[in-house]
């Protein structure tokens, strides 16, 4: 991509204003928390200290909004505590221009390291170092600088106890993730009575297993509905996969597969029903018709084998998400269950923020090598903030802070968000500058109603900062005037000032990307080869279980299939990011990574449907089943070898693990089990097309797809 496409495709995405279901509640509770804290300051030290209170109250308000899994009260106490800290280290070194830059770049590269920890933690450390840069010019001495230290830290508590004493939708983020992934087994299910070999995105479950981790303290008080359903999710997609295969015995047309589609289209709607009852807490409401369907007794006179065992589970498995759906029972049976599955299967843990701690500084230390992202972000956000710095002080206005604070606002770790942030900073300072002098020139607002007009703009921040970055930076571009003005600034320097200065910290950005990138096209069969290779290990794993029946070896399964999924997301999101990048193609045109990632997409859709037959504990072992796995998982590591230094890898030695295995079976004349052999086979024909599609010679016309089935 040219880098003016590339220019105009994140300008569009930067300015893009999205419909968004709207949470007032939450809203009205942030802004309160605001007001509270601008109130009692005015009251009590004056407008300059309430509006350092105030920075500390919006920024403590905003952490909550960030996608996480932790209690939003601990979000707003970190973020109220790390600024208080930053804005008093800051005022301490702020008289001397040297120790200050020295805090100020180590503080933003720290910040830039934060990333390594999620989003959350980099938002919160970014937002910290920005806010600081204002706040630090308010007070006059250290005793002053300690007071707006502490209001700062005051706001954080106020938010955090406003959500305590007013919880609007307790666990809304842990439920909204479960239900979008029964939602996403649902919509597969409708999908499946279409296209019986259609593609599973494992996104939303894997949003689900991370959103299921949880500490000891919210394990005790989870609700009983969040508890169970994920991992009965987990178990129906497979089933769902084979029932709908032409494989297990059900012809293409007929009325076996008709009942397959009914028994399909009843099981998205049960678990529709079901996603609906978790998202909103209420009792679990079945369409009759679904029940009906799936109680008859002719599915079992219509369906045989494989196709039989898999609508029996179906129905088993639906019953159990239906049953932990409803949640029902009294406070001391809730707790009973709690105990028992938790003894059974105890919940993922997720460390306490005591514990976090060594946690996240071991993923920011782990970043510190060459070539990473992270450390390339922090580089470039730490000089950038450093000459914006000195540039804002060079040049003929005030409140030079302005051009490093927007830019460390809109750095982020990939191209496309930077400059579509970039952009959209801009623009949104532009609208919200003008409507704040609008108002201020016909109602010169003193300091109570300038005060009211900020949490106004705070207000509708909080309400509309999900529909786009550029209606939230006019909002908060308002919000700083106001409350600016408050604190005794000049209205009309302000406007230009902040116009300017912004449009300075956006091109520093913008530029720094462009000279110290980290592009992620050049990853792209570095991500490749990871797929492949953790996508041999689960297909291996699968396998392996036909050789030797245990069910000790079903963990190693489920552990190699995450694995799968975890590097599956993170090819997709290198494409994503990597489509919009000004780089030319580095070895993988978009034909072959469309090729390829539909290939591995199937290879683990076969491994997938062998790992919903699973042999139990004592059933026959298959000797020759472990040769081949040994070969797949060999030769899939060096072919993911062979992807990252730009070569075709070869399947030689796991085309002779199957002649080796059919040759076995005839010697012992042992008729091979039809759905174990077609999956190998499949597997091997999948490995097959990802070569085919690789080859530069073959990718533009790798149009026709495997048609296999188990």
């Amino acid at each position: 991509m040219s880098w003016l496409r590339a220019l105009k495709e994140t300008a569009r995405s930067g300015l893009k204003i999205e419909r968004r279901r709207l949470e007032p509640l939450i809203a009205i509770r942030g802004a309160a928390g605001l007001a509270l804290v601008i109130g009692v300051c005015l009251a009590f030290f004056g407008p300059v200290v309430a509006a350092s209170s105030a920075f500390g109250a919006f920024q403590a308000a905003i952490a909550t909004f960030q996608r996480s899994w932790r209690p939003r009260p601990v979000l707003a106490l970190v973020s109220g505590a790390s600024l208080a800290v930053s804005t008093f280290l800051g005022y301490l070194t702020g008289s001397h221009v040297l120790l200050f830059m020295a805090l100020l770049v180590l503080w933003t590269f720290v910040a830039g390291l934060a990333w390594a920890a999620g989003p959350t933690a980099g938002i919160i450390a970014s937002s910290n170092v920005a806010i600081m840069l204002v706040t630090i010019t308010l007070p006059t001495s250290v005793a002053e600088a300690a007071l707006h230290g502490t209001v700062i830290a005051f706001g954080g508590v106020v938010q955090a106890t406003l959500i305590v004493l007013f919880p609007v939708r307790r666990w809304g983020a842990q439920r909204d993730a479960l239900a979008d992934a029964l939602a996403a087994e649902a919509d597969y299910a409708r999908r499946l009575r279409h296209d019986p070999v259609a593609e599973f995105d494992p996104v939303p479950l894997m949003t689900a297993r991370s959103a299921a981790a949880v500490t000891p303290r919210q394990a005790r008080r989870r609700p009983a509905e969040l508890r169970g359903s994920r991992g009965v999710a987990e178990r129906i997609r497979p089933v769902l996969a084979s029932l709908a295969d032409p494989g297990t015995g059900v012809p293409d047309e007929g009325p076996e597969r008709d009942r397959v589609r009914e028994l399909l289209a009843a099981a998205g709607s049960v678990l529709d029903a079901a996603a609906c009852a978790i998202r909103h807490g209420d009792p679990v409401r079945l369409a009759a018709p679904a029940v009906a369907t799936l109680k008859t007794p002719d599915t079992r006179e219509l369906l045989g084998g494989p196709a039989r065992r898999a609508a029996d589970r179906l129905g088993v498995l639906l019953a159990d998400v239906i049953e932990t759906a409803e949640g029902e029972g009294t406070k001391e049976e809730r707790a009973e269950a709690t105990e028992t599955a938790d003894a059974i299967a105890p919940h993922r843990r997720r460390p306490t923020l005591l514990r976090l701690v060594p946690v996240v500084l071991r993923s920011m230390r782990a970043e510190l090598r060459p070539g990473s992202p992270i450390l390339r972000h922090a580089v470039r956000v730490a000089v950038v903030v450093a000459v914006g710095y000195l540039l804002g002080a060079v040049l003929p206005f005030g409140h030079g802070y302005w051009a490093p604070m927007a830019a460390v606002m809109v750095m982020r770790p990939d191209f496309s968000q930077t400059y579509a942030r970039s952009v959209a900073r801009f623009g949104g300072t532009v609208v919200g500058v003008f409507l704040a002098t609008v108002i201020v020139q016909a109602a010169h607002p003193g300091v109570g109603l300038a005060a009211v007009l900020a949490v106004v703009c705070a207000l509708l921040m909080y309400l509309l900062m999900g529909t786009g970055y550029a209606v939230a930076q006019a909002c908060i571009s308002a919000y700083v005037v106001f409350l600016l003005g408050m604190a005794g600034e000049d209205w009309s320097q302000t406007v230009l000032e902040r116009v300017v200065l912004t449009l300075v910290g956006g091109l520093l950005a913008m530029v720094s990307y462009a000279v110290y990138p980290a592009w992620e096209t050049p990853r792209l069969r570095n991500r490749l080869g990871d797929w492949l290779a953790s996508g041999g290990r689960y297909a291996a794993s699968v396998v392996d279980q036909y050789a030797d029946p245990a069910e000790r070896g079903r963990d190693d399964v489920r552990a190699a299939l995450l694995a799968t999924r975890e590097a599956r997301i993170a090819w997709q999101e290198a494409v994503a990011t990597a489509q919009h990048e000004p780089v030319r193609n580095r070895g993988l045109s978009r034909a072959a990574a469309d090729d390829t990632q539909h290939a591995l997409a199937q290879f683990s859709r076969a491994a997938m449907l062998m790992e919903a037959h699973l042999p139990e504990g004592g059933a026959t072992p298959v000797p020759a089943a472990a040769h081949f796995a040994d070969a797949l998982r060999g030769t899939t590591e060096k072919g993911a070898q062979d992807v990252r230094e730009r070569r075709v890898p070869r399947w030689d030695a796991v085309r002779e693990a199957l002649a080796q295995w059919d040759e076995e079976d005839r010697l012992h004349g042992q008729a091979a089990n039809p759905l174990v052999r077609n999956g190998v086979d499949l597997l091997l024909e999948t490995l097959e097309e990802f070569s085919r599609g690789l080859d530069d010679s073959t990718a533009g016309s790798a149009g026709a797809r495997s048609a296999g089935r188990i």
